[in-house]
């Protein structure tokens, strides 16, 4: 139950995280100068959006969610199953950002989820 807990943690804080790091980035805007000076700009941009808050520390507490795991499972079964998480990464960004998600990345999505299933039975 514990195993399925942090599992829980780990896909939904991870994309979650992502998610809300890339609604920040948007609002943002698109970087073009990758001088010094100007991603030192961004940074402190990002850094006062909320939503760039709100991923850090959803991708933190992931990242201790996956600390935690790894302390009871095996690498072969964790890192695959957290692969759930290229389900909920296109789901979240069409709901969530209004992302179109064309139906080869869905195929994809589905594929991996076959692959889940299998490391998941073995």
């Amino acid at each position: 139950m514990r195993a399925a807990v942090l599992l829980f943690v780990i896909v939904c804080g991870g994309t979650g995280g992502e998610i809300a790091v890339a609604r920040a980035m948007k609002q943002i805007g698109e970087v073009h100068d990758f001088s010094p000076a100007n991603i030192f700009r961004v940074a402190i941009r990002s850094l006062r959006r909320p939503w760039m808050w709100c991923g850090i520390v959803l991708m933190a507490m992931a990242f201790f969610a996956l600390l935690g795991i790894l302390s009871w499972e095996n690498v072969s079964f964790v890192v695959p199953v957290t692969a759930v998480s290229y389900v909920a990464g296109p789901l979240g960004a069409k709901v969530l950002l209004g992302e179109r998600v064309s139906p080869v990345r869905w195929l994809g999505v589905a594929l991996v989820c076959v692959g889940v299933m299998l490391v998941f039975l073995g």
